[in-house]
């Protein structure tokens, strides 16, 4: 993707001037747009977006003075800057107190106007990457990165690699905390657009009446608590990755005009009768069969299609579970300093092997913070693991109910005890040899050999 030119609108009602400003900020491969009076300014102004604007204070028809007013009230965050003649300094600094960046005094040198220009589209971005950097932190799930080598998360991560320097449409589907929105930031930090922003919303979070506001902003009056223009999302996400969790839970209202700025990359706020334009790639993410939610009227066909042009399926953690040491060891070491890390026994390892885990890797990453805080010894135990009641045993890691577990403490040799003990680790990492002899606490060699010994075969 190719940066797009900073756009500057020019306006001043003298020809020498306003040829001075396009000839200027030409040179320096700025995209110059040029207007006479304040009428002609405001309707380019609505026809399409600047990242700066050069107005001068005194024009006929329309004023400076009213067109800044305009862009403050319409186009938050676009920076201006008044041009005065010299008796005119003090119209500047009210200027000034009304939102404008700074004044420039006619007449000017072309090196104290494009020093003017830089800083005042720096600031600009600068600004825009805040709004994005608290939006951000607002919708981070979780601090870990991805992590695993089991088949069905390598088969994803290939395919999100090969996907992810293109601009197509991604959806990302999964159960509640299998990591989708870690899914999507690994998309768009390997993508051409990972120096802009990375936005995501929660679609879940947002009441339905609120959710068009935030998506694509408002203005002010156009409802009751709108006391001022507010941008949407897709403004501040714009020439990066908006992220859209639990795409299936928006509305059959705001679904065709999420579908218009898909397909047009156009939208209007709230109350507005303008068209503004936003560049983002969307990456969605959904828990749902959207293709069930299709066919039973809740979901848009042709919204759907838009979305899922790539569509990554992220295995629940019980389908990964040799994975699960590599993610306690993860989250071990970010929770833990370097001096005080805590580890795992075996014991309380072979317990997270052989749990279902509903909560998939969110879960998972939450019992072992938790443990990691509480455990008393430098070595988490099976104890201090929360799990639901009744776990342990169910199991099997103690006596209980269940043909494995009634084997423990009953007349039974050591013999046919090992045999059912590793055929069962085994089973539950989906005969992954590695995994399993890590659990078991032997070597790779020896688990090989017991395999052998006692005839067993993956079923």
């Amino acid at each position: 993707m190719t940066q797009p030119l900073i756009s500057i609108l020019a306006v001043d009602d003298e020809d020498a001037y306003l040829s001075v400003l396009r000839s200027t900020l030409s040179a320096e491969a700025y995209d110059v747009a040029t207007a006479s009076d304040g009428v002609e300014a405001i309707s380019l102004l609505q026809s399409r977006r600047f990242d700066l604007v050069l107005l001068d204070v005194k024009m006929p028809r329309v004023e400076g003075i009213e067109v800044l007013k305009f862009i403050n009230d319409h186009y938050l965050d676009t920076p201006v800057i008044m041009i005065t003649g010299n008796n005119e300094v003090r119209t500047a600094v009210e200027c000034m107190r009304l939102g404008a960046y700074y004044y420039l005094t006619k007449p000017f040198a072309a090196a104290d106007l494009l020093a003017l220009v830089n800083r005042a589209v720096e600031r600009r971005r600068l600004t825009l990457e805040n709004k994005a950097l608290k939006n951000r932190l607002a919708h981070v799930a979780s601090g870990s990165d991805l992590v695993g080598l089991s088949k069905p998360f390598l088969e994803v991560l290939s395919l999100a690699s090969r996907v992810a320097p293109t601009d197509s449409t991604v959806l990302v589907q999964g159960a509640s905390g299998t990591g989708k929105e870690l899914v999507a930031t690994y998309i768009h930090r390997n993508s051409p657009r990972n120096g802009k922003p990375f936005v995501a919303l929660d679609c879940t979070s947002i009441p339905e009446t609120l959710l068009e506001s935030e998506l694509f902003g408002h203005e002010k009056g156009a409802f009751t608590d709108a006391s001022a223009t507010k941008q949407g999302i897709v403004e501040i996400a714009d020439g990066g990755t908006l992220f859209l969790d639990e795409i299936g839970e928006i509305s059959q209202l705001i679904q065709p005009k999420l579908l218009r700025f898909l397909q047009t990359g156009e939208f209007r706020r709230v109350g507005g009768n303008r068209s503004l334009k936003a560049d983002v790639r969307v990456v969605s993410a959904t828990n749902k069969d959207l293709a069930t939610e299709v066919r039973d009227g809740r979901f848009r066909e042709d919204l759907f299609y838009r979305l899922n042009v790539i569509t990554l399926t992220l295995p629940s953690l019980k389908d990964r579970k040799e994975d699960i040491p590599l993610l306690v060891d993860h989250f071990l070491k970010n929770r833990s300093s370097s001096r005080h890390r805590k580890r795992i026994d075996e014991k309380a390892l072979t317990v997270l092997t052989r749990y279902h885990w509903p909560g998939n890797v969110r879960e998972l990453e939450n019992v072992i913070q938790r443990a990691a805080i509480l455990s008393q010894e430098d070595v988490i135990h099976a104890d201090d693991l929360a799990l639901p009641l009744g776990t342990q045993s169910m199991l099997g890691l103690s006596p209980g109910s269940g043909k494995e577990a009634s084997l423990l403490g009953s007349a039974v040799s050591l013999r046919d005890l090992e045999k059912v003990h590793i055929k069962g680790v085994l089973e539950l990492v989906s005969w992954n040899k590695n995994t399993a002899a890590k659990i078991l606490g032997i070597s790779l060699k020896t688990l090989y050999t017991k395999i052998q010994q006692y005839n067993l075969t993956k079923e």
